[in-house]
């Protein structure tokens, strides 16, 4: 081989390695520049505020800032399907709620696909949700509830914060597993539900967890029970359901993903640096006064509970018979 040839070769291969090197360091600075985080709904519920509390802490921790972006409307999909066609470079993310795992069997008809478009990052919130009723209404327990509804003959209406929420899901798990007669009245949001609740106008609701803190010290409304394990640290008197109802759990959750393919140096280095963040003193207590558990998870085991999520509402979609979009 003559020397021509060799030095041509060299020449090749490094040119050939060079985008790879590009590429490698591209990963290796990330962060350089701010993140966009898309919040697929309004500002001030509870995927915002975990959001919020969380990103400030990972972007000190960082060193770039982590930009909230609210994206609301049609319970999440305009916001996800801003992320599921980003660039999946690092600097698009998407703080997404129970929403992602229901509303593939909402939506029949969607520009993208829940599975293939989005590499799961970290689970980073469970909030259960609370049964709160009129205070006035004569019932202390689950037990009580299930009475007075079974001692109505046309059953009672039980309030929720829209067709398809979490909220709806939970009554509808309710119906089915006491078999008891439930009128569903969806509100637009959880606040005029909880406003109508306050003033005996509709005398059940499931309500957000963190959302309804205040109403009940208050004692605006009357908490029954609560869709999570065991008793809540800001809230310890009340017992989670499935000490009466065996197995009924439902959270509210909330869990960061990236568009599919975005390199996986950046995903771990994101998963490790929001593991961190969320055992700091100053985000435990934030999310323990707002009865968020936290849970640290790999990028492998927050993809088995969204698809363990997706099959529990999945069923309680198709058993309600529930069509949106």
């Amino acid at each position: 081989m003559t020397t021509t040839e060799l030095t041509r070769r060299t020449l090749l291969a490094g040119l050939a390695a060079a985008p790879l090197a590009g590429v490698a360091r591209a990963q290796a600075d990330w962060p350089n520049r701010n993140i966009r985080v898309i919040v697929p709904y309004p500002p001030a519920g509870g995927a915002d505020t975990t959001a919020r509390i969380l990103y400030a802490k990972v972007g000190n921790m960082l060193g770039q800032q982590f930009v909230i972006e609210n994206r609301g409307g049609a319970g999440g999909t305009i916001g996800e399907a801003v992320v599921a066609k980003a660039e999946p470079d690092g600097y698009t993310l998407i703080h997404d709620a129970t929403a992602f795992s229901v509303n593939s069997s909402l939506y029949p008809k969607l520009p993208f696909d829940y599975e293939k478009d989005f590499d799961p990052v970290s689970l980073v919130s469970l909030v259960p949700n609370i049964l709160v009723v009129t205070p006035s209404l004569p019932v202390t327990t689950l037990a009580d509830v299930i009475a007075y509804i079974k001692a109505q003959p046309d059953g009672v209406s039980m309030a929720s914060s829209g067709n398809g929420t979490l909220q709806h899901l939970c009554l509808e798990m309710f119906r089915f597993q006491t078999g008891l007669k439930i009128n569903h009245v969806p509100y637009r949001g959880g606040g005029p539900a909880l406003t109508d609740v306050m003033s005996g106008q509709v005398k059940f609701f499931f309500s957000n967890g963190s959302s309804v803190v205040g109403l009940i010290k208050g004692g605006k409304v009357k908490a029954i029970a609560n869709t999570g394990k065991g008793r809540l640290d800001s809230l310890t008197d009340i017992p989670p359901a499935s000490d009466t109802i065996k197995g009924f759990e439902a959270y509210e959750w909330n869990g960061v993903f990236a568009p599919h393919g975005t390199p996986k140096p950046i995903v771990s280095k994101l998963n490790a640096s929001i593991n961190q963040a969320l055992v700091s003193p100053d985000v435990s207590a934030r999310f323990k006064q707002l009865n968020i558990v936290t849970r640290q998870t790999t990028p492998a085991e927050f993809h088995d509970f969204v698809e363990g999520q997706m099959k529990l509402w999945s069923k309680v979609v198709k058993d309600a018979n529930i069509h949106l979009g």
